[in-house]
């Protein structure tokens, strides 16, 4: 894992230490580490002559920047009514089982998290799950269980 200070410093040196400059900022520890810590926020808050206050409440705002550990990999199961009416609670239920964890908990080997998301934008290919960055429309709780154990073999 990289040095948090110096993910800072090399975004800086893309985006500017400007306001605007936060979300990629943030986007960018998140990518190295999963989530950001109190430590984190408040380098970045330095590095962009912002309020530590203003960085968490950013952090805190969006679903996808973590302020808790996360897994290595981070499932999230879109909880829309259209991917509740394709099923979605069959989905979530078969990856509890696989993994023995519940909504908002981790493997206890640190290798998965299990979260919903409010909307994925696949509505239409629903149910919906997203792991990290990949995104696997049309699930079964059998393709959901499928994809899941080809990142444990990893």
């Amino acid at each position: 894992m990289a040095d948090v200070q110096q993910i800072i410093n090399d975004a800086t040196q893309v985006y500017g230490k400007e306001r605007k400059a936060l979300m990629p900022i943030l986007q960018a520890v998140v990518k190295e580490k999963n989530y950001l810590d109190d430590q984190d926020m408040i380098s970045i808050a330095k590095a962009l002559d912002l309020s530590a206050a203003e960085v968490f409440g950013t952090a805190s705002f969006y679903t996808f920047l973590d302020t808790v550990p996360r897994g290595k990999y981070v499932i999230r199961v879109c909880k829309t009514i259209s991917c509740h009416m394709a099923g979605k609670d069959e989905i979530i239920h078969s990856i509890e089982e696989l993994l023995k964890i519940k909504i908002g908990e981790t493997t206890v080997d640190k290798q998965f998290t299990l979260l919903t998301a409010n909307c994925l934008g696949w509505c239409h290919k629903g149910p919906v799950m997203l792991i990290n960055d990949e995104i696997f429309p049309e699930l079964t709780p059998q393709k959901a269980v499928e994809i899941i154990a080809k990142y444990r073999a990893e």
